[in-house]
């Protein structure tokens, strides 16, 4: 989920280290010129359950909806052309930050392309991927797609069986695995996939031989003798309406939906995006360490930075157990996406070292919160927040989204004091990520903010308050479940609005508020509808001790609440002491 929105003075990027990946054998041909337009395939209804099938775009006759289509490779383009030379990905190897710069990274990408064709990828197939966020995660991403394949990402924390599924779902030809840990899984499921010709492991070496096992290394040298010509004519056929990618749901209440996204979905929703931004191209730092199988992360780290030029710097694998905010340091990102629990440990901790403050600074502090004087903020950000955003990293980010789930209105209040405002951001994956966005020129604190530009919302069945279902429409909703014909009816009514199920409302100036979901909607004896969400949310407010409230009471005569409490346990995210 992506918004961007400040404009900033130019920064000077430290130099970086710029090596050559597996590129022995990559020539540097000319590079070919983005063209202007796809032709788009032919469709005559707006969404689809098959992976070869193209839809036709919500497009309107003006504004932002009439952009013209493009595809990945396009969008890519773009940025190679423009800053090709500029740093795209940067990895920490034995302590050294490693980039490859946009030209290096789109060579590597044909490079996996030529190689996947290789090894027997078939158009509209699968490859899963499956492991922590890298470079080598991205590259096998952009270059499936190039090669007319379908990327699919796969949640680390699967079992195998839920790894089987996914991939027997997309009928991948080709998995990429991050390690031992993660092969030992697919190996264990891998009779029971007919379509998977073969495995690449990218980090570390095999501990067993196989012919359909490869390194990375080994993997990204198959390709050397498949002629340009060939992947240029995959990539000219590839079009705007049809699928790239596959974001599989978690499933909770029953066997994950495949989420079928075009070229144009990822295009014009982080081109629009853009357009409500203020960045810097080329010169905008982001770091990856959220799930890449989940939509918000790979929109914004993976496609944003395509738009944008940005850099992305991939944080290690225990991000969440601790060395995320070393990370943060090091890059200093400008955006920054955080799931709500994140938010929260960060202010769990800045609590703890401000507790163990100098009394001066402390009294400055609470003095600034608590009075509108303009010189009295001033100080007290040199004196005390300054100090707190360097010490997590953040000193340079002016866009510190929230989103994936509700945060409270207690810690956005909390950073808002700090003068970091969470720009939250509301979508799903149907919608590709945002579909509403909170920006710092447009802010409304407990808001999602406003709708996309192009996009519409329709509040459905609203009750007096004006809350109703947030149904969506746009070039951003999404073409269909893979093969669950039925579960897309149900997402998309006759006229094609995407029905989220959670109900909103809008306040005077067009700011989307969640007010709870149709399904938590809990019905009295009395037959009286209580949406169970505000009343969680206030007691959690009233009760700092309380982490977790569910309501319960549906069919009876009273509501009961059941709590859980907050404990003291090791720091599971950041260190910060009061000296930093």
């Amino acid at each position: 989920m992506t918004p961007l929105f400040f404009h900033r003075p130019t920064m000077k990027l430290r130099r970086p280290i710029v090596v050559k990946m597996y590129q022995e054998k990559i020539t540097n041909f000319p590079l070919p010129m983005a063209k202007a337009q796809t032709a788009l395939a032919p469709a005559d209804q707006l969404w689809s359950t098959n992976r070869d099938q193209a839809v036709r775009l919500r497009m309107e006759s003006s504004g932002p909806a009439s952009e013209t289509p493009i595809t990945i490779h396009q969008l890519f383009m773009e940025t190679v052309e423009n800053y090709g030379d500029r740093p795209a990905l940067v990895s920490k190897t034995e302590g050294q930050w490693v980039t490859l710069t946009w030209r290096q990274y789109y060579e590597q990408c044909r490079a996996a392309a030529k190689s996947f064709l290789k090894l027997g990828l078939q158009r509209y197939h699968g490859v899963g991927i499956l492991g922590f966020n890298s470079a080598e995660w991205f590259i096998s991403d952009v270059g499936c797609i190039f090669a007319g394949g379908l990327a699919t990402g796969i949640y680390s924390t699967n079992s195998p069986e839920a790894c089987q599924y996914v991939a027997e779902s997309c009928e991948a030809n080709i998995l990429v695995v991050e390690n031992q840990k993660q092969l030992e899984k697919i190996l264990q499921v891998k009779d029971q996939l007919p379509h998977l010709k073969a495995i690449v492991q990218y980090k570390g070496e095999l501990q067993q031989k196989a012919p359909f096992l490869y390194t990375w290394a080994e993997f990204m040298k198959q390709g050397e003798d498949v002629p340009d010509e060939q992947l240029d004519a995959v990539i000219d056929s590839l079009r705007a309406n049809e699928c790239c990618t596959l974001i599989f749901t978690s499933g909770t209440t029953g066997n994950p939906k495949g989420v079928m996204l075009s070229h144009d979905n990822l295009t014009w929703t982080v081109r629009t995006a853009a357009s409500m931004a203020g960045l810097k191209y080329g010169e905008e730092v982001v770091v990856s360490y959220l799930p890449l199988s989940h939509v918000a992360a790979q929109l914004i780290d993976m496609w944003m930075c395509v738009c944008f030029a940005m850099t992305t710097y991939f944080a290690d694998p225990d991000a969440l157990k601790g060395s995320l905010v070393n990370t943060l340091k090091e890059a200093r990102p400008t955006c920054f996406l955080g799931v709500p629990r994140v938010w929260e440990k960060m202010q769990e901790k800045m609590k703890a070292a401000g507790a163990k403050a100098s009394p001066m600074r402390s009294a400055v502090a609470g003095w600034a919160k608590e009075n509108q004087v303009p010189w009295g903020f001033m100080l007290a950000n040199n004196l005390v927040f300054k100090k707190v955003r360097e010490a997590l990293g953040l000193d340079r980010c002016k866009l510190c989204f929230t989103g994936a789930a509700p945060v409270t209105k207690a810690t956005l209040e909390y950073f808002m004091s700090l003068n970091m405002p969470l720009l939250e951001l509301y979508g799903m994956s149907e919608s590709s990520g945002p579909h509403t966005i909170s920006s710092n020129s447009s802010y409304c604190i407990a808001s999602c903010g406003k709708v996309m530009p192009g996009a519409k919302t329709k509040l459905e069945n609203p009750d007096q308050d004006g809350s109703g279902e947030i149904c969506f429409w746009g070039r951003h909703v999404f073409m269909g479940y893979l093969n669950m014909p039925d579960k897309t009816t149900e997402a998309l009514d006759q006229d094609g609005w995407l029905h989220s199920g959670d109900l909103g409302r809008h306040d005077k100036n067009d700011f989307l508020f969640i007010t709870g979901r149709i399904k938590e909607l809990i019905i009295t004896a009395g037959g009286e509808n209580i949406p169970p969400v505000l009343i969680e949310d206030s007691v959690k407010s009233e009760v700092a001790i309380i982490s977790n409230a569910m309501l319960i009471g549906d069919r009876l005569k009273f509501l009961s609440i059941m709590i859980t409490l907050k404990v003291t346990r090791p720091p599971l995210l950041l260190r910060v002491t009061a000296t930093e």
